[in-house]
């Protein structure tokens, strides 16, 4: 049976991707699936922050995408019990100048996904591949949507939230209507939010009105273990499982299960 194929994406930086694909991936670990990260982002920070060393990483998503190595083979075990990454390197920077002129330039991450089934962790097959993508909307990006079920977008409570969000969803509706016809929108999950600030409650309220039933019930607080983990080469729900921002994603993991019943029930 083929994992579920969920890609993390927002041309912002800053907004908590990288951070919810981490603990995501342990959350729904933890409530029993197997989680494979791939890092698609040049600067490697999901790598890092789940304690991957620059040495670990000896096959890549630079390797996927070139046909070089298999799912398979890049995957790496991690500190974090049933979950897995295909790391990221710099050599990621290139990618696009390398393969720019090739005709299946971007259905390279999703034929080699297409194995994804066959790793196994602990023993057994992968159930969900997590893509964290780059702050972006670049060929990586067009890749890991082209490859993916379904598009989680991580939204920063911010002013000029809405303006970005309105872009991704112009790309994700060009992405279905031309390289991926099956892909769909899991949700929104707003992040970085701080009930002590008007404007968080604002822009939470305008995503809503927006966005409807596609944002989730789940928000992410602003919190400094989820910032300090990475440092320590952990997801937050290792450092600090009972911090607000562990709970979070734990709310946010089961949230993720029951859309993903619906989605394969439609």
């Amino acid at each position: 049976m083929q994992p579920r194929i969920l890609t993390l994406a927002n041309q912002k930086g800053g907004v908590g991707k990288t951070t919810t694909a981490i603990n995501l991936a342990t959350a729904l670990a933890a409530i029993g699936e197997r989680v494979l990260i791939v890092d698609l982002d040049p600067q490697g920070n999901a790598s890092t922050g789940l304690g991957l060393s620059r040495a670990q990483r000896e096959r890549s998503s630079y390797d996927l995408l070139l046909g070089e190595a298999g799912v398979a083979e890049a995957a790496v075990a991690t500190n974090v019990p049933n979950v897995a990454v295909v790391p990221s390197t710099m050599d990621l920077l290139g990618v696009e100048l390398t393969i720019a002129n090739e005709r299946d330039r971007a259905f390279r991450l999703r034929e080699a996904l297409r194995s994804a089934g066959e790793v196994l962790i602990e023993g057994r097959p992968v159930t969900y591949v997590l893509i964290d993508c780059p702050p972006s909307l670049n060929l990586l990006t067009i890749n890991a949507l082209t490859a993916a079920h379904a598009v989680l977008v991580p939204l920063q409570c911010e002013f000029f939230a809405l303006e970005g969000l309105s872009q991704l969803l112009q790309t994700i509706e060009q992405i279905r209507s031309t390289l991926n016809p099956g892909l769909s929108i899991q949700g929104v999950v707003m992040t970085m939010y701080d009930k002590r600030n008007n404007l968080s409650e604002q822009v939470l309220s305008d995503v809503r009105e927006h966005m409807g039933g596609l944002v989730y019930d789940t928000v992410i607080p602003r919190n400094v273990r989820l910032s300090e983990a990475p440092s320590y080469g952990k997801p937050a729900l290792l450092y600090d499982l009972k911090c607000a921002g562990s709970q979070a994603y734990l709310r946010l993991a089961t949230e993720v299960i029951k859309r993903e019943r619906q989605l394969r029930a439609a």
